[in-house]
């Protein structure tokens, strides 16, 4: 018989307790894995119908907008609703956490589906991820320790509240404004969720954080069919929003409660690529004198598409770097740290070798296709030979100019 006891969510002052890893607690998990992957593809062509009869569209309407043809939006509510089903079924019990997580991740839903179809301010959109986070907070669910020496360093509840509110705040906003390419936030959430699942298992103590983890890469999985380029359906705020809190809501549950050191770079690691990207570029728009809140299209994706890489090429590079930080943080988990450190600097060492060669080859690119097409070689030759003629003849009239004047 299949038993749930690994999975089981036992209130508790830790949380979770662990079982022995056995085969039908394997079985169980694919099951529970498989059932969220089917529910969110079968409800994404309902919420697909959905979201154009109530205006949820999303019209390309300026530059940092990658389609051509307008895209419904809302797509998250299929992931929401088949994540929290497979919760409701496959955990055993349901702690008061939990219920605070799937409450405030309704409210999130609620804002994402508004601001979908009127489009909120900022500010109000900001509002309504503090009360979200709120539910969750006041349900117990806080950042509220860490091990140092093998001891639980607790902090004060004044800094608890304020660490998990400006956590869960940031990761939600990190995971919206990284949603700019077809399938990028889906896809990293997925291999984030995936890398919260292994550090819980390593850890020993959070299989329902495993499970639960497993359920949202499973809800993420079934939806990117309609994602990825050419994208039939985008997320919109209603799931890039949800997913950034998720993963923030379930990663506050345990990865912070390691010691000192991996307490804080596992759970920046694993989501290091949104939360890197929105820290740049909050500093990039108060640098150039610009609200933080404003939208522009200095992000990565951006930069990438604008080296000549397509959608898809891009995509892939982001789930890349997304994986190699998410290795690190299960390799610091497993207290492999020389392994972990190994991985991250041959890693951004990569990384960096990368971007110099695409931007030395991007102006190689852009010559042999000029070559290769004869038309527009003369055009560039014409207008090269009218620049030249025009500093000639400026140059000649300023020496006839000497002359006379001598």
């Amino acid at each position: 018989m299949i038993t749930p006891s690994l999975f089981a969510v036992i209130s508790s002052s830790s949380g979770f307790e662990l079982s022995t890893l056995t085969a039908n607690d394997l079985i169980y998990g694919f099951l529970a894995f498989l059932f969220s992957v089917l529910l969110a593809f079968a409800l994404t062509p309902t919420v697909r119908v959905l979201a154009f009869r109530i205006g949820a569209v999303d019209i390309p309407k300026d530059a940092r907008r990658m389609h051509k043809e307008p895209i419904p939006l809302i797509g998250g509510l299929g992931i929401f609703i088949s994540f929290g089903v497979s919760c409701l079924l496959f955990l055993e019990e349901i702690d008061l956490k939990i219920v605070g997580l799937l409450m405030g991740m309704l409210v999130i839903v609620a804002i994402g589906i508004v601001d979908d179809t009127k489009e909120l301010k900022p500010s109000r959109k900001l509002i309504g991820q503090i009360i979200a986070a709120l539910f969750p907070i006041l349900s117990g669910l806080r950042i509220d320790f860490i091990m140092i020496a093998g001891e639980p360093y607790r902090f004060p509840t004044w800094l608890s509240i304020a660490l998990t509110l400006f956590w869960v705040v940031g990761i939600t906003n990190a995971i919206n404004l990284i949603d700019g390419l077809d399938g990028l936030a889906c896809g990293v959430s997925v291999i984030s969720s995936f890398c919260l699942v292994l550090t819980a298992i390593i850890s020993s103590s959070q299989t329902g954080i495993a499970l639960m983890s497993l359920l949202l890469a499973g809800a993420c999985l079934g939806f990117l069919p309609f994602n990825t380029h050419p994208a039939k359906m985008f997320m919109g705020d209603t799931g890039a929003m949800m997913l950034g809190y998720a993963l923030a809501t379930i990663s506050a549950l345990g990865t912070f409660k390691f010691n000192a050191l991996v307490s804080f770079l596992v759970p920046f690691l694993i989501l290091g690529l949104p939360a890197s990207d929105t820290l740049f570029s909050i500093v990039r728009r108060i640098l150039t004198g610009k609200s933080p809140f404003a939208a522009d299209r200095g992000h990565l994706h951006h930069r990438l598409i604008d080296l000549g890489f397509s959608q898809r090429a891009s995509v892939l590079i982001l789930y890349s770097i997304s994986a190699l930080l998410g290795i690190c943080a299960v390799m610091f988990t497993a207290d492999n740290v020389r392994t972990a450190f190994f991985v991250l600097i041959i890693g951004v060492a990569v990384i960096i070798l990368d971007f110099k060669v695409l931007r030395s080859s991007k102006g190689a690119r852009q010559n042999s296709s000029i070559i290769e097409d004869p038309e527009k070689f003369d055009q560039i030759q014409k207008k090269e030979q009218h620049k030249t003629d025009i500093k000639n003849a400026v140059r000649t009239e300023i020496e006839e100019r000497k002359e006379r004047g001598s």
